[in-house]
């Protein structure tokens, strides 16, 4: 007897720097979201897709929700969370492993009721032993009730087909949205800029806070060649320094970095030409953050 193929839409919610995006990418088999120690490195729901013989999976990864910032950038980056929880089959709330911080508890305060909530505890190669992982699992279900609890190491790539397989149970019965060789509904052009504003906050660190963002000014194909012109924009003059370097070496390292990942990604050879621009208050610009995709 042949089993019915499933086909479903699953959230990726939790804080800041949980591992969404690494787990995203782990899933896919490629990188097509962005990941970085810095808070709400991710921006855009950012769609992956994962096929098998007997379900395909269709995952929207989203910004870390957080009330820490309050301007006009954040509020849509959470507005885009509560949008996604309430068109999807299935949540994957993701914590870490022997953390609960009250931010948890803000994002466990969003899940929705009326569908599978699975809480996948991440990180549990930085758990001691299996006795405190469970002591922790214990903990945090005092907190919510959880469909299923599934413990992973994202960066380890440790226990996700235990993850799939507790996934497609909770997936309902439907054709394939994707073709089979689909990885995501992002262009090259998005995600272009997504891989050389993630390579800004990996070189800059804490010297940059996350109000960056990344224009593409010009993207053609010339044969086999992408030729790609792209702006970096800061909130301050001292930002574009640290952006560029000394002599330009770190705005070099970044682009040659962001490169390398576009032909892995786009599997072909890229030209990519990046500067430095300083747009004052971008990130409280609505027009500007619709310019970009936020709004």
């Amino acid at each position: 007897m042949t089993l019915p193929y499933r086909t479903g839409l699953i959230a990726i919610v939790g804080r800041p720097n949980v591992g969404k995006s690494t787990l995203l990418n782990r899933l896919v088999g490629q990188k097509i979201s962005i990941t970085s120690r810095k808070a709400q490195t991710t921006r855009h729901r950012v769609t992956g897709i994962h096929t098998t013989a007997e379900a395909q999976f269709v995952f929207i990864d989203t910004p870390g929700f957080q009330t820490r910032h309050a301007g006009v950038l954040n509020k849509s980056m959470n507005k885009r969370v509560r949008e996604t929880l309430a068109d999807v089959d299935v949540v994957m709330m993701l914590v870490e492993a022997g953390r609960l911080t009250p931010e948890d508890k803000q994002v466990m305060q969003l899940l929705p009721d009326n569908r599978p909530v699975l809480l996948v505890v991440n990180k549990i190669d930085h758990a001691k032993d299996r006795a405190d992982l469970m002591a922790f699992v214990q903990q945090i279900s005092t907190e919510r009730s959880f469909t299923e609890i599934v413990p992973v190491s994202a960066k380890q790539g440790k226990n996700l087909d235990e993850l799939l397989i507790t996934l497609q149970s909770h997936l309902p019965e439907g054709a394939p949205m994707y073709g089979e060789d689909d990885v995501t509904d992002q262009t090259e052009r998005q995600l272009a800029a997504e891989l050389i504003r993630e390579k800004v906050f990996r070189l800059c660190g804490d010297e940059i806070p996350y109000a960056v963002a990344v224009s593409i000014e010009k993207f053609e194909e010339v044969g086999a060649l992408r030729r790609i012109f792209a702006t970096i924009m800061v909130d301050r003059d001292s930002h574009k320094a640290i952006v560029i370097g000394n002599r330009g070496e770190k705005l070099k390292e970044i682009s040659t970095q962001a490169r390398l990942d576009m032909e892995r990604a786009f599997e072909g050879k890229v030209y990519l030409e990046v500067w430095v621009k300083v747009k004052s208050g971008w990130a409280d610009d609505i027009r500007m953050l619709r310019s970009l995709g936020y709004e």
